[in-house]
């Protein structure tokens, strides 16, 4: 029997959307998916080319915390301070300023892993390497250049991340940039030298692009968030992180917004693999990372009133989709530490619920 961390139960989070978000059925079945389980790393990748070094990184990374051994992962990143700014980050609990602070959250939050940058990593790796795994984002935005760009540049290299200790490395890919091809050779060259050395590899599969953001904002479409998700997999990214679908037919939006030819898809997309329900949605993303043989975990998104609802939303869309976990870096540190530690045992308790199914 799983003991929760709440009183409220998972439905009471939900609200209105209870009965819908955990009784719904998808349109693809789980059939067709790899599906998380505590026989993940001998299930998956012991068929791959992956050498025995990242069999162990991947063992650690799903055998540490309070998911240890489910299959599921629940990681506290904190690379905000680069991406969007120490100022924005941390301004509203000034005690990440130190990097000792996030290791000590992600501990006491029973995290699987902390993904954070080379130098939070470098001054505490001596003290926490062996205590939590590390994963080492290799790449940035930095918003200090005037004016402000959006590209992802390389700050660490694989070497600084084995040598401090790290089980996996991670890396953003902007899809649909005009940087997107030099961020794809850079990013698949650094995957390939980490599992040389025996590290696993994350890729943030991010889009960016002016274009997709017409009615709606397709940054967040099924259809190209899954594309995107097919082109990190083939770059041998082991896990990965992607925004939760809110919208489809980004696609056709592009191409009747613009009146040019954009990409290409096909109506059975739309008709066959997916409906407009959040679960059909996130599962369409599943099936993109080689039907799940690649675990799919999404983030937690800026903080504001309704984070506890919020994650716990996204926990069970992510799990009854065939997702493996939760990536929840601002919801956990812009509030005080002990509110962070329950919001991600909150989270941790979706994944540990026998009432939350494989939909």
């Amino acid at each position: 029997m799983v003991v929760t961390s709440s009183p409220q139960s998972i439905a009471d989070w939900l609200g209105q959307e209870a009965d819908d978000l955990l009784g719904y059925m998808a349109k693809i079945p789980k059939s067709q998916l790899h599906l998380p389980g505590s026989d993940w790393v001998d299930r998956i990748f012991t068929q791959t080319d992956r050498n025995p070094q990242v069999l162990r990184s991947l063992q650690q990374l799903y055998s540490t915390g309070r998911l240890a051994n489910t299959g599921y992962l629940s990681i506290l990143p904190v690379d905000q301070g680069i991406e969007h700014s120490g100022a924005a980050s941390f301004a509203p609990n000034p005690i990440y300023f130190d990097p000792q602070n996030i290791i000590e959250l992600a501990i006491a939050g029973s995290c699987n892993a902390v993904a954070t940058t080379l130098g939070v990593l470098g001054m505490t790796s001596r003290k926490y390497a062996h205590k939590i795994p590390f994963i080492v984002k290799l790449n940035h935005n930095e918003l200090l250049t005037y004016p402000n760009q959006f590209d992802q540049l390389m700050f660490a290299s694989v070497e600084q991340a084995w040598n401090l200790g790290a089980v996996a490395v991670g890396a953003t890919i902007y899809f649909g940039s005009p940087e997107a091809a030099r961020q794809i050779q850079e990013v698949s060259r650094a995957f390939a030298r980490a599992h040389e050395l025996g590290l696993a590899t994350i890729l943030w599969c991010y889009l960016r692009n002016g274009a997709f953001k017409q009615d709606q904002d397709y940054h967040v479409s099924a259809d190209l968030t899954g594309q995107a998700n097919h082109l990190g997999v083939t770059i041998e990214a082991d896990i990965i992180k992607q925004k939760l679908p809110l919208n489809n037919g980004g696609y056709k939006a592009v191409a009747q917004a613009t009146g040019e030819k954009y990409g290409k898809t096909d109506d059975l997309v739309y008709s066959n693999l997916t409906t407009d329900h959040p679960i059909d949605l996130a599962r369409y993303q599943v099936l993109n990372c080689y039907a799940g043989r690649a675990g799919l975990i999404n983030s937690g998104g800026a903080s504001g009133d309704n984070d506890f609802a919020e994650a716990v939303r996204t926990a069970v869309v992510n799990k009854r989709a065939g997702g493996c976990g939760l990536i929840s870096g601002r919801k956990t540190f812009q509030r005080d530490f002990k509110e962070g530690i329950k919001l991600f045992n909150l989270i941790q308790d979706v994944y540990l619920s026998d009432e939350v199914t494989i939909a």
